[in-house]
């Protein structure tokens, strides 16, 4: 058995893993994403919130997700509607049309 098959063994092994424990590893994701905001003041705070919902869609981990993120497989959320009378106006028409 070569190194390749031991790595893919232990990949298969973590993936099960989280399948079967998608809050204990969501959670374990939270964790490490705020140590790194924690070590670095939060300068990559946008950036370290990006990787962990990467990694917990790639592994369909759920524990421990804002409020406001809907669960992977969940539709698309649309955006907010403004209240009534606080529309922005739409940019100014360009040449040739109208």
């Amino acid at each position: 058995m070569g190194f390749m098959d031991t790595l893919k063994g232990l990949v298969g092994k973590g993936k099960d893993y989280a399948a079967e424990n998608p809050d204990k590893v969501g959670s374990a994701i939270d964790k490490a994403g705020d140590q790194v905001d924690e070590k670095t003041g939060g300068k990559y705070a946008q950036h370290v919130d990006k990787a962990q919902d990467a990694a917990k869609k790639h592994l369909g981990a759920t524990g421990g997700q804002d409020a406001g993120t809907p669960p992977p497989g969940a539709p698309p959320a649309q955006p907010p509607t403004p209240p009534p009378g606080t529309e922005q106006p739409g940019p100014p028409p360009g040449p040739g049309s109208g």
